[in-house]
């Protein structure tokens, strides 16, 4: 092991509150660690002959206090005595290193900006959630790295996490006094955190996350919690973060058929699933069982995650799980995700609207009744002007696209169909109403598939690279307007 890499530096948490740091420099890498300083409320002095315009602003506001001067010995031994803290942030390597001997030997904590030779201690990066403090180092040895890090870590944090510790924080004392025992105290925190407590706390919901608080202290059941997230069309890097949060924190998943394993894979490990799979004439679980159970395990305190590609309340029957839900006094979230007509439109190239030939979007379902008709506002949808994102519609795609020309649209008028859209095997085809149906049984298209009708086909542009966000470059296209 070499000196540099020996795990030399001793990771702690300072208290700053109305403490002296003196920061020497007064130039941009200066205003860096000032604006730092003032957010963990030190009392912060600036030795420097000049300022640049932004620390001129926070001494003209009275943030800061200014000395100016040079960073001489005298000067020097005269305002370090103290001092909690020292920063040498000068453009020049020789005053900072002559600054940082200075403050060593009268044993004051002292950092040469990038240069962790001659300092005794280094910044680390840092996450802020209230109360809640992150910091990440690499030991002056790869700072871009720990940025890096930090940026990772903060994009998983729940933005709710500093309501959460400013709850638990208020709350300790009562907690201690209502449950002297530390090993059951504990316990009552864990299962806080863990159920519908913490979330609601994250939320801001202080007075339900008291009453969850209180009834755990009382050995009185929690109800549990039921959330409705949307997962988007099938790619798992179009979750939202509150929807990837929810779902590494479920007891429990009820999810359908068009969910791929690679978006599954994002889910709890140890959560129970459970497979309501909805195909066309073929449901392993009717609605009215799934709302059952719902409130069923929701009522034996599991926090119930369901999951739903898309958007829950787009065609994805989200409002009568709800009303199920409220009629039972069940809690319940609803977590909006990405819809196909968006995420599956934006990986095909094609603009949902455009403002040469559509200033309008139809959102319209192909699911035919028991019976096999289409019951579709027909006049509406075959109007110029618009897009039609027909959602369901693979296996009734003859008859739409029929029944649109017969109300008026022109058998030529583009169309495209758009097959496990956003996922790596996404394929879309391209067409007229007249000729898309047979290019869909030509080339086996099968669901999940999304069509769309307009003039915005038209103007579908794929990327070359074929990254996301475009058209993959695996797909297959049978015809190109």
């Amino acid at each position: 092991m070499t000196a540099s890499d020996e795990p030399g530096w001793f990771p702690i948490a300072l208290r700053l509150r109305d403490a002296r740091v003196l920061v020497v420099g007064g130039g941009g890498i200066a205003l860096n660690k000032i604006r730092l300083l003032l957010a963990h409320t030190a009392r912060v002095e600036v030795l420097a002959p000049r300022l640049d315009d932004a620390l001129a602003t926070l001494r003209d506001t009275g943030a800061i206090h200014h000395i100016a001067a040079e960073a001489d010995p005298d000067r020097l031994d005269a305002l370090l005595p103290g001092c909690r803290l020292v920063y040498a942030a000068t453009d020049d390597r020789t005053v900072n290193r002559a600054v940082a001997a200075r403050a060593d030997a009268l044993n004051i904590p002292v950092c040469a900006v990038d240069d962790p030779t001659p300092s005794s201690f280094i910044t680390p990066a840092q996450i802020h959630r209230g109360p809640v403090r992150i910091a990440i180092s690499t030991g002056g040895a790869a700072p871009v790295l720990a940025r890096r890090l930090r940026e990772r870590i903060e994009a998983a944090m729940p933005a709710g996490l500093d309501g959460l510790a400013r709850f638990l924080r208020d709350n300790r004392t009562h907690v201690v006094t209502r449950c002297p025992d530390i090993d059951r105290r504990r316990r009552v925190w864990e299962a806080f955190l863990d159920g519908r407590g913490g979330e609601a706390a994250q939320r801001g919901d202080t007075q339900t996350a008291r009453q969850v608080l209180d009834h755990l202290l009382d050995g009185t059941p929690v109800t549990g919690e039921v959330w409705l997230v949307g997962a988007g069309p099938g790619d798992p890097d179009l979750l939202t973060l509150r929807a990837l949060h929810l779902m590494q924190n479920a007891d429990s998943v009820l999810y359908d058929q068009l969910l791929p394993p690679e978006l599954l894979d994002r889910v709890r490990r140890d959560a129970t699933r459970v497979f309501v799979g909805k195909q066309r004439d073929r449901h392993t679980m009717p609605q009215p069982d799934i709302n059952a159970e719902l409130i069923r395990r929701a009522s034996a305190g599991e926090r119930v995650l369901r999951l739903k590609g898309g958007d829950p309340f787009i065609f994805g029957r989200g409002g009568e799980e709800i009303e199920a839900l409220v009629e039972a006094g069940i809690p319940f979230q609803v977590v909006p995700g990405i819809t196909a007509a968006s995420g599956c439109a934006a990986y095909a190239g094609i603009p949902l609207t455009h403002r040469d030939c559509a200033q309008s979007c139809l959102f319209v379902t192909g699911h035919a009744r028991k019976d096999g008709t289409l019951d579709l506002p027909w006049e509406r949808m075959a109007g110029a002007g618009q897009t039609i994102a027909i959602y369901m519609g693979v296996s009734a795609l003859p008859d739409l696209c029929a029944m649109l020309v017969r109300h008026g649209l022109p058998p030529d008028w583009p169309a495209a169909i758009i097959e496990r859209g956003t996922r790596p095997d996404q394929r879309v085809l391209t067409g007229t109403l007249d000729t898309l149906p047979t290019l869909a049984h030509t080339n086996g298209i099968g669901s999940p598939a999304l069509i769309l009708v307009g003039e915005v086909v038209h103007h579908r542009v794929v990327s070359p690279s074929g990254e996301k966000g475009s058209s993959f470059s695996e797909e297959k296209e049978a015809k190109r307007l």
